[in-house]
């Protein structure tokens, strides 16, 4: 007789490649770099291919570069970390390329005045909604959106010290979020719930971003007692 799963019970997700799109921004090429040294094949991908393929040089670790479209199409686990104005355009680009995959979204629709960040309004209520309102055919997990890219991106940081929220409509799909962020070292996935509740975590990072201006520093999360 089987035993019982447990929450804490996630797939091996060793052999996944990974595409992100928006790869040459730093919040693509630090987790670009983290999954890299982690073992995954992974494409990073622009509108411009040949940035792409610049910034993939930089990283090494076997990171290639391409556009978009390639950077969607071929990896089995696409992640979205392109700027929030050109979100939808994108993915609505995309919509075939993504079709049938999980596909991460980290973006955080934020605005920016003399006061500091603060949460922008979105009509399908967080970016998460409206990456999985334009994509119907596709999985789409909300996770990644509290990693600190200057920690990513830094030589002398062995472990990211954070817990990542992992939120969606489909179990099996945010075990495998879930399990995907345990590759990087120091850092663990934790479901965060539903979907619909993608908001308030899109927009904490408003608050995140004006403890790091308060403190120096590149403060992400923990939960306790899990």
């Amino acid at each position: 007789m089987s035993e019982q799963k447990t929450p804490y019970d996630l797939p091996d997700v060793a052999g996944l490649s990974i595409g992100i799109l928006g790869g040459t921004g730093d919040q693509g090429k630090g987790l670009a770099r983290r999954f890299a040294m982690a073992g995954h094949q992974v494409i990073i991908g622009s509108r411009s291919a040949e940035r792409a393929r610049q910034a993939a040089e930089e990283l090494g670790l076997g990171v290639r570069g391409a556009d978009n479209a390639t950077a969607a199409a071929e990896p089995d686990v696409v992640i979205v970390a392109v700027p929030w104005e050109g979100h939808k355009a994108l993915l609505e680009s995309l919509r075939e390329q993504l079709a049938g995959k999980i596909v991460i979204d980290c973006v955080n629709p934020l605005g920016f005045d003399k006061r500091g960040a603060y949460a922008l309004p979105v009509a399908e209520g967080s970016a998460a909604e409206q990456a999985a309102a334009v994509l119907p055919d596709s999985r789409v997990v909300a996770a990644f959106h509290h990693v600190s890219a200057k920690l990513l991106l830094d030589p002398d940081v062995a472990e990211v010290d954070l817990d990542v929220l992992v939120l969606g409509d489909d179990r099996e799909a945010t075990d495998l979020v879930q399990a995907l962020a345990g590759r990087i070292a120091g850092v663990r996935g934790v479901y965060g719930g539903r979907l619909r509740n993608a908001h308030q975590v899109e927009a904490f990072t408003a608050n995140l971003i004006s403890i790091n201006r308060r403190y120096k520093a590149h403060a992400g999360l923990r939960i306790t007692d899990v």
